[in-house]
């Protein structure tokens, strides 16, 4: 069951690389503003604009964080070779540092190994909210080499994600269960039965993290990250964020913008953004995203969903699923494959074309009662091993984007008003996605953030990047953010999946490496294929 806001991090879907999330996206952590009355959306929505724009902290250090700036990391080797790992001090709480509730964060580096002179540290992180930096470094350092040769390599988990006090919630056997939870009910009583669900995640959450829940905010997590900075001794901070992970290094540069060095956010959000308007813009670039595989499949003879129209593949899909919803498929073990599994496997595959011969031959399979391949995508999706043990990826992400920005429904009444605009944006994923936006509405702790702007004025040169039809981060968000930030240039990638850096375009790749190299951005309007 996709859970509400949450985004799918780069690369191929079945590749090592993808750190894989769930179903919508992120909102943003501001110190205050409501959301205006604002402009038109990608989906043509109105969309609340935020009034507040993010301000900078005061450029010098406060004395009672000194301390957590002037600590010593302790380095020693780990997971592949080469590579070492430290854990770091933070405040739990940044309001009160002296409080003595420390929180350990994990970081791990590569060092630079030449040839060329170290330019300093580049710190990395793959999105979600909830996606282990420290597990994408380890995959990304071998490449690109011309950049590791000139960098130290540097990944720190986030504040409740992974190795850095990870936000825990159900057990795995509750986490089977709550994953299958019927998304698109028919019934009050199935209504009531996902309400429900979402409660208990909730409460479960309380129970097992609720004295770490209230601080797993964006902002202070890019607090984190200025810390790790001054500690691995860099004046400015060189960065590459996806997905998610551009919402993180857009909040860093808004506070801290004169320690921006060489900034990179890769399939970039919008903090203008509410939480509902995100959900809707995120569903219609879903539907982007179907309809170009649609429009693959059909090509094939062996496409599962006919050979006429793209329209009447997506009917074929959504009958599919009708279908498993009525009678879920064997899978060779205990769990069958329900639609909400289901609808959780094309999902991932959404994310990087490389998957759709996959998923062509799992929905094939599907189609005649076998789920093994969808369910497969879903466990991927989930990061579910083979063994039942889920991270604690689910866990992390609603923590943080709950905290981030308000739900985007408070009841079902609210969701059941808003199905007929989602079906709009996406017949085939439009009603999954408004019931998976209810889910922080029980959320136990209030969000401390709203939607706003983020100028980072005074900011060194920051490039943002943008897929054409990117189902996770609309290409209209990398537009948003690029007017926003004073300093930022827009590199187009025209193309399908996830984001664009290391995805197999030459043209992008040299463009981001020669920024990170030398520091200059491509030319105003520069586009790749």
């Amino acid at each position: 069951m996709a859970t509400s806001r949450l985004l799918r991090t780069s690369a191929a879907v079945l590749a090592a690389t993808a750190l894989l999330i769930s179903g919508c996206s992120s909102g943003s952590s501001s110190p205050g503003g409501e959301a205006a009355a604002g402009r038109t959306t990608e989906s043509g929505a109105q969309r609340p604009a935020g009034d507040a724009t993010l301000a900078p902290l005061p450029s010098s250090t406060p004395g009672n964080l000194r301390p957590y700036y002037d600590q010593k990391l302790s380095w020693h080797s780990c997971g592949a070779s080469g590579f070492e790992c430290a854990t770091m001090k933070a405040p739990l709480d940044y309001a009160k540092p002296d409080a003595g509730n420390d929180l350990k964060l994990a970081v791990a580096r590569k060092k630079a190994t030449g040839p060329g002179s170290r330019i300093g540290s580049l710190m990395v992180n793959p999105g979600g909210p909830g996606g282990s930096a420290i597990d994408y470094l380890q995959q990304y350092a071998p490449q690109p080499a011309a950049v590791r040769a000139r960098y130290d390599m540097v990944a720190m988990d986030p504040r409740g994600v992974a190795r850095s006090a990870p936000v825990e919630c159900l057990t795995n056997q509750q986490m089977d269960r709550f994953t299958q939870t019927d998304q698109t009910p028919d019934s009050p009583a199935e209504t009531t039965t996902l309400a429900n669900a979402y409660r208990a995640f909730a409460k479960s959450c309380a129970s097992r993290s609720g004295k770490l829940l209230p601080h797993v905010s964006t902002i202070e997590a890019a607090r984190d990250m200025d810390v790790l900075r001054a500690v691995l001794g860099d004046a400015k901070l060189t960065y590459v964020g996806a997905s998610y992970g551009t919402f993180l290094g857009a909040t860093y540069a808004g506070l801290y913008p004169s320690r921006v060095g060489r900034m990179v956010l890769d399939g970039a959000m919008n903090p203008e953004l509410d939480s509902r308007t995100t959900n809707l813009d995120q569903t219609t670039g879903f539907n982007t995203a179907f309809t170009a595989f649609a429009a693959d499949c059909i090509k094939h003879k062996d496409c599962p969903l006919g050979t006429k129209s793209t329209a009447d593949a997506g009917r074929q899909m959504s009958a599919l699923f009708k279908k498993l919803d009525a009678h879920p498929a064997a899978t060779g073990q205990v769990r069958k494959l329900t639609e909400s599994l289901a609808t959780t496997g094309v999902i991932a595959a959404m994310y990087d074309q490389r998957a759709w011969p996959v998923l062509r031959e799992y929905l094939a399979q599907a189609e005649a009662g076998d789920g093994r391949g969808l369910l497969t995508l879903s466990d991927s999706y989930y990061e579910r091993d083979p063994n039942g043990t889920y991270s604690n990826q689910m866990y992390a992400n609603p923590a943080v984007n709950c905290l981030d920005l308000a739900s985007a429904f408070r009841n079902p009444d609210q969701v059941r008003a808003a199905l007929p605009s989602f079906r709009k944006a996406s017949p085939v994923f439009g009603e999954s996605f408004a019931w998976a936006a209810l889910n922080c509405a029980y959320w136990p702790v209030k969000p401390t953030g709203t939607a706003h702007r983020i100028e980072a004025k005074g900011a060194a040169p920051i490039l943002v990047v943008g897929t054409t039809r990117d189902p996770a981060t609309p290409y209209a968000w990398a537009k948003a953010l690029a007017g926003q930030l004073s300093s930022a240039t827009l590199l187009t990638y025209e193309g399908d999946g996830h984001t664009a850096y290391g995805r197999g375009s030459d043209c992008i790749d040299t463009a981001i490496n020669t920024y990170l190299l030398n520091g200059t951005v491509p030319p105003k309007g520069k586009r790749c294929k």
